[in-house]
């Protein structure tokens, strides 16, 4: 693989671009009410910018080009796919941004809370610890290992209207002593070396150019003897690339989810080692033989409800719930209360949710490869 290009940051310009998008809308419930709010020329320009990318670029004519073009505008693509995709997210899924395992009876809330607990638990955090979120979304997990485990976090994030918002929840739970957002690039990270007793990252670092470039900055941030936990999305080592079918699929999820470059597991476990890290652990967790697969809510496996709270938040995330909401996106472009694009982003979630489950069924892919691994003393 060609050696990665690293975005020069600017963060002025994602600052203004910021403010010309959301305006205030950081500051409303979220979902389709933060959508109303958005400007539709600055939506327009976030669109092309992320599209650029997928665009009459099928699987079958993908090239190492095209690809490495993804690699090479990592920060830009990550970060205009969340200022796409962020209410969606939120309005369909919650403010964890993140899957789980479910056991019986379980319902979603509580199960997403358990799947970070147990990171925490992994881990080792404790009441006190300084910890970095990698990638940290609008701060949901964040504020669950503050709950959970006492510590004290700083979620890093490149992307402006995700860290307001996540600020905003933080103020509101009373928790903003314990816990804090910066804007940074996690490929090349500000923060001095040797700054955190444990990092963490769920479901975040998939979105890096290279696996083993950003296990090399977290190793460098580190502590000495500390822990980095990570949920880690990867193709199985079932996955041949040469193989159109698994390409289309790992393509979908791609462009489904802002990746620029998702890797195998191999190539995540190597990728450790070559960082500095002393691997303690490391399991696919997807391949554990639970109740519900992990994937239910999108595949729409209705049987699987736990509680009745969950039924609203499940029957968005059906085949049926996104064809609504792309109906109700359409019509609100067209009577100009909701800016183009959105209707297509909507549509693009939905394709990476349908290759999520295909690739969870045909096992070419899992969102939580485990891996707790330690910076030597």
């Amino acid at each position: 693989m060609a050696p990665i290009a690293l975005e020069k940051e600017d963060r002025d310009r994602d600052a203004q671009f910021n403010k010309a998008l959301h305006g205030k809308s950081a500051g409303d419930r979220g979902g389709i009410t933060a959508m109303m709010g958005k400007n539709t020329e600055a939506q327009k320009a976030a669109v092309s910018e992320y599209f650029k990318h997928w665009d009459n670029k099928a699987a079958e004519v993908e090239t190492e080009e095209t690809r490495k073009a993804r690699r090479d505008e990592y920060a830009t693509l990550t970060r205009h796919y969340y200022n796409l995709a962020t209410d969606l997210y939120e309005y369909g899924w919650g403010a964890s941004f993140h899957f789980c395992r479910f056991a019986y009876g379980e319902p979603f809330r509580q199960a997403i809370a358990r799947h970070e607990h147990y990171l925490a638990h992994s881990m080792g955090l404790q009441e006190g610890m300084q910890v970095l979120d990698v990638g940290c979304g609008v701060g949901g997990p964040a504020r669950e290992m503050v709950k959970f485990t006492g510590c004290n976090v700083i979620g890093l994030n490149n992307n402006d209207y995700q860290i307001e918002r996540a600020t905003r929840y933080a103020e509101k739970e009373g928790l903003k002593d314990k816990l804090a957002f910066v804007k940074g690039d996690f490929m090349q990270m500000s923060f001095p070396a040797n700054s955190f007793d444990a990092v963490y990252a769920i479901e975040a670092t998939v979105h890096a150019p290279s696996l083993e470039g950003i296990y090399s900055q977290i190793f460098r941030v580190l502590k000495p003897g500390g822990a980095f936990g990570v949920y880690e999305w990867l193709m199985t080592d079932a996955y041949d690339n040469e193989n159109p079918h698994h390409r289309e699929i790992r393509l979908g999820i791609e462009q489904g989810n802002g990746i620029s470059n998702m890797e195998k597991i191999s190539v995540a476990l190597k990728a450790m080692k070559d960082a500095g890290f002393e691997l303690e652990l490391h399991e696919d967790l997807a391949d554990r033989e639970d109740v519900a697969p992990w994937y239910w809510p999108l595949s729409g496996e209705l049987k699987y409800i736990a509680s009745l709270g969950d039924i609203p938040t499940i029957l968005r995330m059906t085949k049926i719930g996104r064809s609504m909401i792309h109906r109700l996106l359409g019509a609100g472009e067209m009577i100009k209360i909701i800016p183009d694009g959105t209707a297509k982003t909507a549509d693009s979630l939905a394709l990476g949710a349908d290759c999520l489950v295909a690739g969870a069924r045909e096992k070419l892919f899992t969102p939580m490869y485990l891996m707790v691994a330690r910076k030597p003393l």
